[in-house]
């Protein structure tokens, strides 16, 4: 039963990936100065947040938020007021959920420094909500594979508590298995919340991880074969030795994909 629960899971959040991310849509946002606000939010980045891509930070609605697995996710984010505004517009990482279904996004203030023109950023401040066109694009990380901090709340050998950091390109990871370094006896660990995964299932010696990817139309499995080793402290961040860089594929056609 626990197999079949954590499979309809699965399949519930490889469905979420067919909502068109690519497509451009419409939408408003808003903004807040304190880098505090989106950094310390639901999908439990912390400090780490702002090495994710320059501190251009956001909080999406739920449809991006997705249980916690948009987490990490990059969109390419301008408001539509030319004279305020740049046509490139900010990328921008989601770190936060947005519960104010007012506005999609609710954006750092260096994300809005990127999006409006030279000496315009307070004007459009001012505003408190402006309107928006945004589209989700890869994230990319060059020289930087997909890593894995464990968390303080570890406790070896009985806890394992892991936040996953610098994922690319432009899927979700919806799965994440543990097993002891050459052991074929895989242990699926838990979405704690946001970013964060868990197990109290965990094996003996150095550890390595799979996980499952919205990929093409399915799930794609990418397999880390050495990260934790065997003596892994809480508080470390570790290189998995692998990076995603897949494009998910969606069942929405046509949509206004069309580069800015």
């Amino acid at each position: 039963m626990t197999h079949f629960v954590w499979l309809l899971s699965l399949l519930l959040l490889l469905s979420s990936a067919t909502a068109c991310d690519r497509c451009v849509h419409q939408s408003k946002a808003s903004f807040v100065t304190s880098v505090a606000a989106l950094t310390s939010g639901a999908c439990g980045y912390g400090s780490a947040a702002i090495s994710l891509n320059g501190g251009n930070l956001g909080a999406g609605v739920s449809s991006l938020y997705k249980g916690g697995a948009g987490c990490g996710a990059c969109f390419q984010i301008r408001c539509k007021d030319p004279k305020l505004c740049t046509s490139k517009g900010a990328n921008v990482t989601l770190t936060d959920h947005n519960y104010d279904n007012r506005t999609d996004f609710v954006l750092g203030f260096f994300a809005l420094l990127d999006m409006a023109h030279n000496g315009m950023a307070r004007d459009i401040y001012k505003l408190g909500i402006v309107d928006i066109e945004y589209k989700r694009i890869p994230c990319v990380y060059e020289d930087q594979n997909l890593a894995v901090s464990v968390e303080e709340s570890s406790q070896r050998p009985y806890y394992l508590q892991i936040k996953l950091l610098y994922q690319g390109g432009q899927t979700e990871i919806v799965g994440v298995d543990v097993a002891e370094v050459g052991d074929s006896n895989w242990n699926s660990m838990s979405r704690n919340y946001g970013a964060v995964w868990d197990t109290s299932r965990v094996p003996n010696g150095a550890l390595q991880f799979r996980f499952v990817v919205t990929s093409g139309f399915d799930g794609k499995w990418i397999w880390a074969k050495s990260v934790l080793p065997a003596d892994w402290k809480p508080g470390q961040v570790y290189d998995s030795g692998v990076q995603i860089t897949d494009i998910a594929q969606e069942s929405c056609y046509p949509c206004d994909d069309g580069t800015w």
